[in-house]
């Protein structure tokens, strides 16, 4: 599955982690960190690599006010922001192909409910 992914988000060179963050970015600027750790299940550590990782490459910045952070996607990423929605799609073809429809439902069902309960 990750070689999967992987090779899906090439085309845009990044991670499927780095990819995911992005997307969220974009999907809700201004987003704060604490909200991309449990939209993606990261730690905090974690989630500032990948947006340190994302600001070297551009793609987002990071604006303090007071003691609140708020990520936001710059020009660039928004301009990708195409291809990531054309990399996403083709990973979910790459493995409902290669798992057929109704197991790749039911692989996505099993991941949210597991995702679920580490959250209690």
């Amino acid at each position: 599955m990750e070689k999967l992914a992987v090779e899906s988000w090439k085309p845009v060179n990044l991670s499927p982690s780095h990819a995911y963050l992005l997307i969220a970015v974009l999907e809700e600027p201004g987003i704060q960190p604490t909200a991309l750790c449990e939209h993606l299940q990261l730690q905090p550590s974690t989630i500032t690599r990948f947006i340190q990782k994302l600001e070297e490459k551009k793609l987002v910045i990071r604006i303090t006010e007071g003691r609140i952070t708020n990520v936001y996607a710059t020009p660039k990423a928004k301009e990708l922001g195409p291809r990531l929605k054309e990399c996403m799609q083709h990973f979910y073809l790459q493995y409902s192909g290669a798992l057929g429809k109704e197991e790749s439902i039911k692989l996505v069902q099993i991941i949210t409910k597991v995702a679920d309960k580490l959250k209690e």
